[in-house]
């Protein structure tokens, strides 16, 4: 640029410039239907139990009026507060408001409704405990309300991704080593259910290397073993422990082939490293035997029929890194054809697996055949260069990774990038943390902001975590960061000091008003009005080794036209040149 320009803490700068030679190019209209290029989306995620109460008739989902067995408790955080589709369907204003294209909603399909060890019940409002993969829960309503939404979403030129499981299911198996009192009478009692080895524990021996000989003819589960002939050998699933299912829940899962214990690893708990990662039960949750051809096919049917009866628009995959790769190798391909046979060409299909380096996550790209994981190194990144201060060259850093994506940055503009989420816990939280250590409260608010911008305007499909708009805080990460939308009745949320507002969690919060929603509503519309801004080329053009400034252009291909993002996230004012193309001599500010 011409003149150096002095930029304040928190001060964002924002500037399209073009080249002398050309004409301005107009704003992009927005198409009206579902079926645009992923990197044009805007993704709101939300947890549909904490979002709005539509039909207040469903929220103990059919079952006893007590905690305990519906698992309905508003004043519990850990429990199901009311929030359905229905009430979903009612707010499509208030999310397509804010900007929003696609709505990412946690899995709603069928949950065990409570469990866990006495004294520690939860219920399964978040929806990650499935029992029947072919129905939704009735906590949330019915296939028919689902149906409802996605029609009425994709009427408004919308999209709707679901949230899916594969690794596992609810606790219904048991071990017979770990039920008291009969497990006491056993010599090979685990009243913990630790881990068992693969070394320790083959397949073809009972109970461990000293048993009886079992599975005779199983040759392993390897790539090139996976096939129905090998695994017919494999008949006998005591191989660790002895599973058995109660008799109450003999046919509990649907489909009915998810009740037999010998499609499950059967390994007890996961130790969280090493080969227990893959083959452990993570908290009891029974651990699928995905190398099993029974499990990979049965898991393509029940995803592939989602998406011809409701024609949804992408999947995330929960717990992928939990998963071998070579499921995946087999999974998505056969998910992928089906949606684009179905006439769903822009299928959006990534994972979950928690890594915080474009390295670690880039595996999972090139090798296990994701399209996209979730972005989790943009998060790290962003967090500790605008709410703890490290320096903007971290950013630049993060960025120049890109390379270890498959096909590099065309590979990482499919990624979904986020500030926060329902596991880590808020970006507001983060920044709340932070205060402390900068000038306090009053710039806050604006770190919020500059965290938007750069999650809207960097490369990657940018992924909004409800409430956020509402400058929702949270207390931590998990059920901390789950907070209600509707009125609150669980004193530790309500208890919360918001961003941008004096409200609290304990009243309606789908305040259209507030600084945020309005903050994101704007720097939507920018990014619908200028392609480049969401497909174009990004350029690193100036970091610094401390707090301060940072600036990256998005460069249009069609139009040539650069746009120009600089912010500062120092607690003093910085003045600097930043380099830019040399045909770009003719600016505009739109922004700052």
């Amino acid at each position: 640029m011409s003149n150096p320009r002095i930029f304040s803490p928190g001060n964002v700068g924002l500037w399209a410039g073009i080249c002398l030679a050309a004409a301005a190019a107009a704003a992009e209209t927005q198409p009206a239907n579902p079926d645009r290029a992923i990197q044009d989306e805007v993704i709101y995620f939300v947890l549909p139990d904490r979002f709005a109460n539509g039909d207040p008739g469903n929220d103990l989902g059919g079952y006893p009026d007590q905690p305990e067995l519906s698992g309905f408790d508003p004043t519990h955080k850990g429990y199901f507060h009311g929030g359905d589709l229905i009430g979903l369907r009612q707010k499509l204003d208030y999310i397509q408001g804010l900007g929003a294209t696609t709505l990412w909603l946690a899995p709603i399909f069928k949950n065990q409704p409570v469990q866990g060890p006495p004294g520690d019940l939860s219920a399964g409002y978040h929806g990650y405990w499935i029992t029947d993969f072919t129905q939704v829960d009735p906590h949330f309503g019915s296939n028919d309300d689902f149906k409802a939404l996605v029609d009425a979403a994709h009427a408004r030129g919308m999209k709707v991704i679901m949230d899916i499981v594969i690794n596992h299911t609810a606790d219904v198996i048991q071990y017979r080593e770990c039920v008291p009192p009969a497990a006491a009478a056993l010599a090979t009692a685990s009243p913990d259910c630790h881990y068992r080895d693969r070394k320790a524990f083959p397949y073809t021996r009972h109970g461990g290397k000293p048993g009886q000989p079992i599975n005779s003819g199983f040759n392993g589960d390897a790539e090139d073993l996976r096939t129905t002939a090998n695994f017919a050998h494999l008949t006998d699933p005591g191989y660790a422990y002895t599973p058995f299912v109660p008799a109450a829940e003999a046919h509990g899962k649907v489909p009915d082939w998810l009740n037999d214990p010998i499609y499950y690893h059967n390994r007890g708990n996961s130790l969280w490293q090493g080969e227990s990662a893959l083959y452990g039960d993570f908290s009891g949750l029974d651990d699928l035997y995905t190398e099993h051809p029974r499990v990979l096919a049965g898991m393509i049917e029940i995803y592939q029929d989602w998406i011809s009866r409701y024609r949804i628009d992408g999947f995330r995959v929960d717990t992928a890194k939990h998963v071998d790769d070579a499921f995946w190798r087999h999974f998505i391909p056969a998910i992928l054809a089906h949606a684009r046979a179905v006439g769903i060409a822009d299928f959006y299909l990534f994972g979950e697996a928690y890594a915080l380096t474009p390295k670690a996550l880039g595996r999972f790209t090139r090798e296990a055949a994701f399209p996209a994981v979730l972005d989790f190194a943009f998060q790290k990144a962003a967090r500790e260069v605008i709410a703890d201060g490290a320096a903007t060259r971290r950013l630049a850093t993060l960025f120049r990774d890109d390379r270890w994506y498959a096909n590099g940055s065309a590979g990482a503009a499919l990624l979904p990038t986020f500030l926060g989420n329902h596991d880590m816990g808020r970006f507001g939280y983060f920044l709340q943390q932070a205060e402390t250590s900068r000038t306090g409260a009053g710039d806050t608010i604006k770190r919020m902001q500059l965290g938007n911008l750069l999650l809207l305007f960097a490369r990657g499909v940018p992924v909004i975590y409800y409430g956020d708009e509402q400058g929702f805080t949270g207390d931590g990460g998990d059920q901390a960061a789950r907070e209600d939308l509707f009125p609150s009745r669980v004193a530790s949320y309500n208890d919360n000091r918001l961003i941008g507002s004096s409200a609290s969690t304990a009243v309606d919060n789908f305040d259209r008003g507030h600084p945020l929603y309005q903050n994101l509503a704007a720097l939507t519309a920018l990014l619908r009005q200028h392609p480049g801004l969401r497909r174009g080329q990004q350029l690193v053009r100036f970091s610094e080794r401390r707090a301060g400034l940072f600036a990256f252009s998005r460069i249009d291909a069609d139009s040539g036209r650069e746009v120009l993002i600089v912010f500062n996230s120092a607690e003093t004012s910085r003045t600097h040149a930043v380099p830019v193309a040399a045909r770009s001599k003719q600016w505009h500010k739109w922004i700052g």
